[in-house]
């Protein structure tokens, strides 16, 4: 690596706003790295993953133009741990590599920090990959209430949904920084502002 950039992880619970925070950071020109869109990245037609899946898997994890069944993929491993285990044992390694490259370019562009989006970053046991953990949270029953909303499902479903991970309040056990998203966008922002500045000091990122 170029230069020493410090990762920041950024995680949170499903329906809580991950992706409104991240764009406050790249919209002041802060490099964010997707960790889903990494995972994306890593199983495109050509990838040595992707023939890695293919083999593992047969060619019926494909669809017709050659990309990745991903709903498909996902019910054969489901309820499979043992298939689960092959598949992360193929999709870690190359999403780490992927980030690996993306981290050492803000570096030697002269980046002092950036941000890691992994929702999945305290259970996928991948913190090894940050400096720090910022967690996104809200109260419950809006994470409820915006799941519904989003998703389009009815309260049961949303409930069964958010049983089935990690609780919000152990994942703020794993911040040092919580960022509460319960409130308006301002009400957001200023949060957000406030944690940059103490995160930055003085730097002029």
């Amino acid at each position: 690596m170029p230069e020493k950039i410090k990762v920041i992880g950024l995680t949170g619970g499903i329906a809580t706003g991950k992706s409104s925070v991240a764009h406050f950071f790249t919209s002041r020109g802060i490099t964010v790295i997707d960790a889903d869109q990494l995972a994306r990245d890593a199983v495109q037609p050509g990838s040595p993953a992707l023939a890695q899946i293919v083999s593992s898997f047969g060619q019926v994890v494909l669809t017709d133009d050659g990309t990745l069944n991903r709903k498909h993929l996902g019910e054969i491993v489901f309820s499979d741990p043992e298939k689960r285990r092959h598949l992360e044992s193929i999709l870690h390694p190359a999403i780490r590599k992927l980030a690996e490259e993306k981290i050492a370019l803000a570096a030697a562009a002269g980046h002092k920090r950036l941000i890691y989006m992994a929702p999945l970053l305290i259970e996928a046991n991948a913190t090894d990959r940050v400096d720090d953990i910022w967690v996104v949270t809200v109260r419950p029953e809006i994470q409820l209430q915006r799941l519904m909303q989003r998703d389009g499902i009815s309260l049961h479903q949303a409930k069964s949904i958010i049983a089935s991970q990690m609780s919000l309040s152990e994942k703020e056990s794993y911040g040092s920084v919580i960022i509460d998203n319960s409130g308006s966008k301002a009400e957001t922002q200023a949060i957000l502002e406030n944690a940059w500045a103490k995160e930055t000091g003085s730097i002029n990122e």
